[in-house]
């Protein structure tokens, strides 16, 4: 005759499961010191990153750029809203496009951390800012870059580039196209943007 006892193993007590994770993050302790003992480079290269993410987590709990907030990135050169122009291809203006000589530094608008620095066909050489709120800052028609990397961390102000006409602007007066792309989505930066006194 079966027995009517339970026969499911009993579920561990509070004390046995605090235990447990404790062990597993021993472990892991052991594993990171040996990891960062006998593989440096690497080490450095993983601490890097986690600093990058950890810092990209602390700006996504920021508020968004909001009307005004945002110094240009040519301190004290003129803005035009563009905005929304017809571009080649049937393609709408995705910015605005600020015009300085050849070489003029191009600074961050806001804190945040690079996660590109190099080149696509349309915006040739391009730097992409991830600021507050996990609004993607991008300039683009670089002539060259400052001296940056991906997951390094930039303030407002710092040089990130310098102007010029690279990509589909080859040929054009030279500038600096700035977008900003919130959720994947761009959106208009000139009014989020300071401007110059008249």
């Amino acid at each position: 005759m079966p027995s009517n006892t339970n026969s499911q193993p009993p579920k561990p007590t509070f004390l046995i499961r605090i235990l447990n994770v404790l062990i597993k993050a021993a472990v892991l302790l052991m594993l990171l010191f040996v990891f960062d003992k006998l593989l440096p480079s690497i080490s450095q290269q993983t601490q890097s990153f986690v600093m990058a993410k950890w810092q990209q987590i602390s700006l996504l709990q920021q508020e968004l750029p909001t009307e005004n907030s945002l110094p240009s990135p040519l301190p004290g050169r003129h803005l035009t809203d563009t905005w929304g122009g017809a571009r080649s291809q049937g393609r709408k203006h995705e910015g605005i496009d600020i015009f300085a000589p050849r070489g003029t530094p191009i600074q961050a608008t806001t804190q945040g951390i690079v996660s590109k620095v190099g080149k696509n066909n349309l915006g040739g050489h391009v730097v992409v800012v991830i600021g507050p709120g996990g609004a993607a800052h991008y300039y683009a028609h670089l002539e060259d870059y400052a001296d940056i990397s991906p997951n390094d961390w930039v303030n407002a102000g710092d040089i990130i580039g310098y102007v010029g006409d690279s990509g589909n602007a080859k040929g054009t007066p030279t500038h600096v196209h700035y977008g900003i792309y919130i959720h994947g989505s761009a959106v208009n930066p000139y009014p989020l943007l300071q401007k110059p006194d008249s």
